[in-house]
């Protein structure tokens, strides 16, 4: 049986800020039900439930130094729902009320905890065949078990895989700082190394040690080898390509279900879907406070307000837009500018927006059920988990076709009655809405062409168990 570690900075449902989270959280069950034997390590961060920490038991302590600092670790574990979790314990670096910080502290707190994940394995009942890391945060397990353990024979025949979740986030400080914190030799700190452009760049390392990279859909893995997407090291996925792979990701069934949903009133499914949706949309306009009209065309925005997805875009043209017999929901905080925006635009068309910066799963679950569509305008976006939901839940996406999304959104063709949501190519407001004109005109001219757009939608299968398959491909190569 192969024996796989993950290890990552967050994992549902004990820590998760985005899509990294729901990842770790999903596949390993997935993994498990296929017949290998996969655990989880993950910091025990301060703001981690009270609830998940009582469950968890003491396995070991042990000493890991950090360069020229010396710190004790707790491990302990937790098994949820088969998967055994394991939990690294330090109140000086893991500590206060959210798994980030600033920057360079982070640097010194992620160094720590993949040096810390290495040096657990020694002391467990668990050698793991392949560690699978995952993103910035993981990226020196890598070059610390080939540059400073691979002289040991108990972690001399360990692989590894690096996945790429986003690389607009690479972990960068200055080569001083990282050699400082993370106890890196000179020769590390070299072009084709960890140096980039006279500054340490921590992703990097992991791009160049692991033994497969992985992204998190096709269409991301060859974007991200171009200059406008590869966040300056397209040169070195290029070099490294025939290592690197994309697998779309999925989401889990048992959770996104409108037929057994716990946060809906009305349960369906790609037969019922008609009477189902038209009942949630009235509970979810009456809970956001909107006027309940059923000819209203419903539009959801679940995401982080970033400027990655895109939101710059839509308030070019949300005036335009409004013009329209719409509604639109926005679910989600973040930047500022984009709060103030959806602000703006609520209070000036209260009867048309409803902007709620206050993200909970029911929340956004029963605005899936309710909605007619979802829009994700995205700059980039390496998957994206939101479109796979709606798919769903039959509400039609409508998304700018990047990386995951075009992967996993078939675009509308009236001729052959195919597709399952719309899309467009072009980066610019006006390439938006015209998209969002053409969905609502088919939704309120040919509701039975919409509704086939919904079926064949809910129909999709972006459950684990497909993106499963080409992960066991990749590590039984390995």
């Amino acid at each position: 049986m192969k024996k796989i570690l993950y290890t990552a900075a967050e994992c549902t449902p004990f820590i998760k800020t985005g899509g990294l989270g729901a990842v770790v959280g999903s596949l390993p069950k997935q993994l498990k039900s296929e017949g290998y034997d996969v655990r989880i390590a993950i910091p025990a961060y301060e703001c981690i439930d009270e609830k998940w920490k009582k469950q968890m038991k003491p396995v070991v302590s042990l000493p890991v130094s950090l360069g020229w600092r010396n710190q004790m670790v707790t491990v302990k574990s937790f098994e949820y729902e088969g998967v055994i979790c394991y939990f690294l314990e330090n109140n000086f670096y893991f500590c206060g009320d959210s798994p980030y910080s600033d920057m360079w502290l982070d640097i010194e707190k992620f160094s720590f905890f993949s040096k810390a994940v290495l040096e657990m394995l020694s002391y467990l009942d668990f050698e793991p065949d392949i560690i699978h890391c995952h993103d910035w945060q993981t990226s020196l397990v890598p070059v610390y078990l080939k540059r400073m353990y691979g002289y040991d024979p108990f972690y001399q025949n360990i692989k590894t895989v690096f996945t790429l979740h986003n690389m607009k986030f690479q972990g960068m400080t200055s080569i001083d700082h990282l050699k400082d914190v993370a106890g890196l030799p000179d020769d590390l700190f070299t072009y084709d190394k960890l140096e980039y452009y006279n500054s340490a760049n921590m992703l990097k390392g992991g791009i160049v040690f692991a033994d497969k990279v992985t992204t998190v859909s096709q269409t991301y893995a060859k974007e991200i080898q171009q200059p406008e997407y590869g966040e300056g090291l397209d040169e070195l996925l290029q070099c490294r390509s025939n290592d690197l792979s994309g697998i779309v990701n999925g989401i889990d069934y048992q959770i996104y279900d409108p037929s057994q949903d716990e946060f809906i009133k009305y349960h369906y499914n790609e037969k019922t879907f008609r009477n189902g949706k038209k009942k949630n949309k009235k509970i979810m306009q009456k809970k956001a406070g909107l006027p309940v009209k059923n000819d209203a065309f419903t539009c959801c925005m679940i995401s982080r307000l970033t400027d990655q997805k895109g939101f710059d875009l839509l308030g070019d043209v949300m005036e335009k837009l409004l013009k329209q017999n719409v509604q639109l929901y926005v679910l989600g905080g973040g930047e500022k500018q984009y709060e103030d925006m959806f602000r703006y635009f609520a209070e000036k068309y209260p009867e048309k927006v409803s902007a709620n910066f206050d993200y909970s799963d029911e929340m956004a679950k029963i605005l899936y059920a309710g909605c007619d569509a979802t829009l994700m305008p995205s700059r980039f976006e390496p998957c994206g988990l939101s479109q796979l939901m709606a798919l769903r839940y039959g509400t039609v996406p409508i998304v700018r076709r990047t990386g995951g999304l075009k992967d996993t959104v078939k675009n509308y063709n009236k001729r052959y009655h195919t597709g399952t949501g719309f899309g467009f190519d072009a980066c610019d407001s006006a390439a938006l809405l015209r998209t969002v004109k053409k969905a609502i005109s088919l939704f309120e001219k040919e509701p039975e062409e919409w509704n086939a757009i919904v079926e064949r939608g809910m129909k999709e299968n972006y459950s684990w168990s497909a993106s499963c398959k080409e992960y066991e491909k990749l590590y039984e190569s390995l």
